[in-house]
This record gives structure tokens, C-alpha cells and sequence, in this order.
């Protein structure tokens, strides 16, 4: 353990790397990291394990830590009777997965704190989030008690719940052969739009969150069916979020979730992984609808990942916490007379712009958020539109430039293979949409990054990376986003590499994770230790499930390298899913974009010759989900480039189901062909 004269307290957490795990090293709690040798103790010593789990932009997490951690009273209790184990959740999700999974199955609901007791085999008995002190101190010593004088039956329930989490959310293996039809998506989404909010976007409920893989498969849906409320309801949504206060109107990005109904007041974190997802959904709504809205949102957003979130070798951090001076929010949001004192004579411009006014106004602050449209405005100040941007433009700097003065909140500055890679691709759907050739660069530097220091000599991948450190055995989330990730790169630059390294990865995830009784994907790998349960992560949420996303990756390999174990599998896992979906395809989105694939023609666009690049980008100003693109100006071993001819005219081959159409040289041409 390093030395510390500056604290009282300093415990274990000193040695680790996690934000997470640092701000609880000087708790008078005897805190441990989760490792094989805390494990040990707790057997050893036969003493109960309490594990506590958050994450570093965890509002109420760091409230539990205040009230309840830096107690000296409530720790002397916690180290008498536990062995206190403080967990990172996005360092270990499968640890996370396993005592959620726990809690859930106990109360019928969890979240962040979680707090669960288990035996000192790692079996859970209790468990709940956030407790209040003197809650927390009664429940402590009742556990304690409990333990102590009848041990068999805490040790008999442990039992049965571990039971529970091993079986829970398993699904069967489907054996018929009947073929996918659209009816499925039909129900679904019949049932889907009960749940829309038509006034404000999004789901009909507070609080809400983006979830953008939901609006991805709206999207896809409305191609295929042309469904105009779906539209409707999708630009609605975005919209909303883009002018509401969720989003950093000077600065870019989102936060996590709005805590009410009509996106005005965020849980001010601003993650990683739901800005990546955001840019996807932003850039490829744009490519459909053409909306300026839209455009200006990636830009920003990738200014913010840019300025705030990348590190000088291209990988990315993890989150920015909610609270700054131990106050949620402060750094967002502005007084009136702060405003009046920086933009003088364009004041204003800026109360009716971004509301500072009853519409705006939070706690006796105002957090910016846009209600009329730039045209309203314009109108009302007698500004051109082009005027109006310009203005705005360079009130955000003032603004973004005082706000850069103010204490900062909490950087999390780990890197997640995983949520990098979902970033990655989000770099490469920007680029494709707008031909900004920096995002490719961006897209590049961070897939480098996993290739030279994530990705490991045996084939496999880590999952974290701080200081200099790559550890932390990757998990299937790192395997099926990257996976993902660097088939988009391919798609965008043609370098075979990419789609070389992603078939890799493939083939080592297949060997380490994949369940051939069940036909899915455990979360961990065969060679994880130490956890009473292998979890599979079936359902999409904020994140799409890692079985969903490796299902993806399976179906597009299988056509790019013409391997029908792939396909096969990817088939066999949405069999298994397919029941679920129209239950609540808000759950299932991702699954669902699958089964549109499946459904609809999917079309290899083969591109070769000298201008395959220039053709490619032409095809990315239409929007077109129901594609793959293949491309080289040289030979190449591809199947789907075979007898392809590389050096003459550059030609266009549309082909569907195993039989191409006849090559044409434009773009237009080539979409006639596609139906």
C-alpha cells in the first residue's frame, strides 16, 4: 500500500487505477478491491462480503459515500462484520451483472449504489441501492446478527439465489425452421407507438433516457414500410432532445437522462458510450432527412469528445461526473446576472434564444435550453438566418470560455475498450454522412490504439487502459463493438486489415465466450475466475446487449467472407430471440434491426476500380440500411470481389442473394437496381 500522511484514513483502493475506486481509498471503510486474494480473506476469516458497486459519475453514489462511508460510527460496524469489497461496475460488468442480477431478483428493481451482502463464497443473500444512515447502521447489524445465530438458513437461501441468477433470463434453443416474416415487427411496433410521448418525444413516462438504438431501428423500420408516423414521431424525438436541456447548448453532448418528462432537467454525467451512440443516430437521421439540426449536433458533439474526452494517443475517456463543488450540475448551469455581465447588448438575444426565463429556470439558476426554432427567432430580432448563427456562434464561445474558468466536475479518465469502440463508430457514421475527412482520422487513430494496446499476442482483448496500463480480461461487450467498429472502418476506407482484425477477433470470441447448448454468448470468457455465475446479456438497453451486437457481427461476416458457420449462428441466436421482441422491442431494438436484415434484401454493393473511394462516398448521401459495401482499386482475396474486374473503368456490382446485377458505373444507376 503507498504511504499517505495527508489523510486520517487511507485503505487498499490507494493501489488501484479506477476514479471510482480512488475516491473511497480515504473512507474509514477498509475497503478492497475485488481480487482473488480479498476473496481469500473473507473465506479464511469467515466473514461476510459486502459488495458495493458504482460507477464515478454516480450522483447518488457519491451522496451514500458522504453520508454513510466517511462515517467513522457506520465503518467501525462495516469493518467489524464484512470484508467491504467497493467495485467499479464499468471496470467489472460482469461482477456488476451477477449482483444486480441478485437485487433484481430479491426487490423486482435495482440500481446505483448497489449494495449486496454474500457469503464469503461470493454467494448474495441481501441487497438493495441506496440506503439512508441510520437505515444503513440498522441493517448492518442486523445482517450480523443474523449470520451469527442462524448461519444454515442465510447459507440455504444464498443457495437458491444463486440458483435464481444462473437460470434467470436464460432462454431456449429453437430448433424449427420456420422462416422470419415482417408480421413480428408489425406487432411490435404497434405496441411500441402506445408508449410514445407525441407531445415531447420519447417514451410517454419520466425520466427518460436517449436510448438511441430504439430511433436506429425507427429508422430502418420507416424505410422499408414508409411509415410516416414513425418518421414523424423519430424527428420529434431528436429534436426535443437537441433543443432540451439534456443537451450542452454551447458546449455539445449529452447528458445521461432527463429526470423529467420533456428533457429540461438532465442528471448532468455526460457518458461516453451514449454520446458515441447519439452521433450514430444524429448522423444517420441526417443522411435521411437532410435536417441542419441534426448536422450542427455531431459537429458539436465531436467538438466536445474532441476537447474534453480524447487522450494524444486517440483513445477516449470515460465519463464527466454530474456534480462539480459537490453541487449537481453548477458547472452547466448560469444565473441571470452572470449572462447579463457577459453578453451586454446581446443579452436579450440570448433570454429568448435559450430561455432564461420560468421555462428555463432550475433550483434560481437557468439551465440553456431552445423552445422556437432559428427561424422564429431570426424573425424576432430582424436577423437573417446566417446572422442569427453567426451571433450564436460566437455567444457560445463567450460562454464556453467562462464556463472553462469555472471548477470542472470529475473526469473519469479510464478508458473501456468497448465504449471505445461504440465511439469509433460513431467517428466512422460521421464520416461517412458528411465526408469530414478528421473524423476518419479520429476513427483511425482509435482503432490503432485498440489494435497496438488493447488487443493482446494471444488473439484476445483487455478491457480497460489508464496510465500507461492495458489489464482486465475484455469481456464480450469489447469483443462485439469492436468487432462491429472495425467492419464500419473497413467500409470506410476499403483496407482489408480492418475486416482481417474483426474476422480475428470473430473466431477468438467463438472459442472463449460462445454457449453451444443455448446457441448465445456468455458475457465472460471460459478463462474468467472467481464469479459464482457465467451471465449472458440477452436484452438491449442503453447500450445494445453484447448477444445482439454479436449477432450482428456474425451476419455481416458471414456475407463479407461468404462462411456459413457465421450466418448460422447469427440465425440460430435471433430464432432464440425472435419471441421476445414483439413483447417489448423497446428492449430488443437492436435484435430487431437484425430481423429487418433478415427480412428485407440485404444488398452487396461491390465497387472497383480507381474511383471506388469517390463512388462510396457518393452512396453514403443516401440513406440505405439494408447494405453492405465491399470496394478495392486493386486485386483482392475477398469472395465478394473475385472475377471482379480492378483495372479499368470503376464499376458498380448490386448483388443480392448470392447473384449480382449487371455492373454500372454511376451511383444513380447502381440504386435503380436496389428495390
Amino acid at each position: 500500500m503507498q504511504n499517505d500522511t495527508s489523510h486520517q484514513y487511507t485503505n487498499a483502493l490507494i493501489n488501484e487505477t479506477s476514479p471510482y475506486l480512488l475516491q473511497h481509498a480515504h473512507n474509514p471503510v477498509n475497503w478492497y478491491a475485488w481480487n482473488s486474494e480479498t476473496l481469500e480473506k473473507a473465506k479464511k476469516e469467515d466473514k461476510l462480503l459486502l459488495i458495493s458497486i458504482g460507477y464515478s459519475a454516480c450522483h447518488w453514489c457519491h451522496v451514500m459515500e458522504h453520508e454513510s462511508f466517511e462515517n467513522e460510527e457506520v465503518a467501525k460496524i462495516m469493518n467489524q462484520h464484512f470484508i467491504c469489497i467497493k467495485v467499479d461496475r464499468e471496470e467489472r460488468p460482469d461482477i456488476d451483472q451477477i449482483y444486480m442480477n441478485a437485487v433484481q431478483l430479491m426487490n423486482g428493481q435495482g440500481g446505483w449504489p448497489l449494495n449486496c451482502f454474500a457469503l464469503p463464497n461470493g454467494k448474495p443473500f441481501y441487497g438493495g441501492t441506496y440506503f439512508q444512515t441510520n437505515q444503513w447502521k440498522h441493517i448492518l447489524q442486523a445482517i450480523a446478527g443474523e449470520y451469527e445465530a442462524n448461519p444454515q438458513k442465510v447459507i440455504e437461501y444464498a443457495d437458491e439465489l444463486t440458483k435464481g441468477i444462473k437460470e434467470s433470463e436464460l432462454l431456449p434453443k429453437i430448433t424449427h425452421h420456420n422462416p422470419f416474416t415482417m408480421d413480428v415487427l408489425e406487432v411490435a411496433v404497434q405496441r411500441f407507438k402506445t408508449q410514445f410521448d407525441y407531445t415531447e418525444g420519447g417514451a410517454n413516462r419520466a425520466p427518460k433516457f436517449p436510448l438511441p438504438n430504439n430511433y436506429e431501428f425507427l429508422l430502418d423500420y420507416y424505410y422499408h414500410t414508409n411509415d410516416k408516423t414513425i418518421l414523424q414521431f423519430v424527428d420529434l424525438t431528436l429534436t426535443k432532445m437537441a433543443f432540451g436541456g439534456i443537451y450542452d447548448q454551447i458546449g455539445g453532448g449529452f447528458a445521461r437522462y432527463s429526470t423529467d418528462s420533456y428533457w429540461k432537467v438532465p442528471h448532468f454525467e455526460k457518458m461516453l458510450y451514449d454520446n458515441a451512440q447519439l452521433v450514430l443516430l444524429y448522423s444517420k437521421a441526417y443522411q435521411l432527412t437532410k435536417n441542419k439540426l441534426y448536422k450542427h449536433v455531431v459537429y458539436q458533439t465531436l467538438e466536445f469528445i474532441e476537447r474534453e474526452m480524447t487522450t494524444e494517443n486517440g483513445a477516449f475517456y470515460s465519463a464527466l461526473d454530474a456534480d462539480s463543488e459537490g453541487e449537481e450540475g453548477k458547472f452547466y448551469v448560469w444565473t441571470k446576472n452572470e449572462l447579463q455581465t457577459l453578453l451586454a447588448a446581446d443579452y436579450p438575444l440570448i433570454e429568448d434564444y435559450y430561455n432564461i426565463n420560468k421555462h428555463g429556470e432550475w433550483e434560481e439558476n437557468y439551465i440553456l435550453l431552445r423552445k422556437d426554432d432559428d427561424e422564429i427567432i431570426a424573425k424576432n430580432f430582424h436577423l437573417t438566418p446566417k446572422e442569427l448563427e453567426q451571433k450564436i456562434e460566437n455567444i457560445n464561445k463567450i460562454l464556453l470560455e467562462a464556463r472553462s474558468k469555472k471548477i470542472r466536475p470529475g473526469l473519469d479518465d479510464k478508458t473501456l475498450t468497448s465504449w471505445n469502440a461504440l465511439m469509433l463508430k460513431g467517428y466512422v457514421d460521421a464520416y461517412n454522412t458528411f465526408g469530414e475527412k478528421e473524423f476518419l482520422t479520429s476513427a483511425i487513430k482509435n482503432a490503432t490504439f485498440i489494435t497496438e494496446i488493447q488487443l493482446r499476442k494471444d488473439g484476445g482483448l483487455n478491457h480497460n487502459y489508464k496510465n500507461g496500463t492495458s489489464n482486465l480480461d475484455g469481456y464480450l461487450e469489447d469483443y462485439c463493438f469492436t468487432i462491429e467498429a472495425f467492419i464500419a472502418l473497413y467500409e470506410a476506407t476499403f483496407d482489408e486489415k480492418w475486416l482481417e482484425f474483426a474476422k480475428q477477433l470473430m473466431d477468438y470470441t467463438i472459442v472463449h465466450f460462445y454457449d453451444e447448448k443455448t446457441g448465445f454468448f456468455f458475457f465472460t470468457s471460459d478463462e474468467a475466475k472467481g464469479l459464482i455465475a457465467r451471465k449472458m446479456e440477452l436484452s438491449d438497453n442503453v447500450i445494445p446487449a453484447s448477444n445482439s451486437s454479436i449477432a450482428k457481427g456474425l451476419f455481416l461476416l458471414g456475407l463479407y467472407f461468404e462462411k456459413d458457420d457465421y450466418t448460422k449462428k447469427a440465425t440460430q441466436m435471433l430464432k432464440n430471440i425472435e419471441a421476445q421482441i414483439p413483447k417489448y422491442v423497446s428492449g430488443y431494438s437492436n435484435w430487431a434491426s437484425l430481423l429487418l436484415n433478415q427480412i428485407k434484401p440485404l444488398y452487396e454493393i461491390v465497387i472497383t476500380g480507381g474511383d471506388a473511394h469517390e463512388k462510396r462516398n457518393e452512396f453514403y448521401q443516401t440513406y440505405l440500411p439494408n447494405k453492405i459495401i465491399i470496394g478495392s482499386i486493386k486485386k483482392s482475396n475477398l469472395p465478394l470481389l473475385h472475377e471482379k474486374q480492378t483495372n479499368r473503368k470503376t464499376m458498380i456490382y448490386v448483388c443480392y442473394n448470392k447473384t449480382c446485377q449487371k455492373p454500372v458505373e454511376t451511383v444513380g444507376e447502381a440504386l435503380k437496381q436496389i428495390k
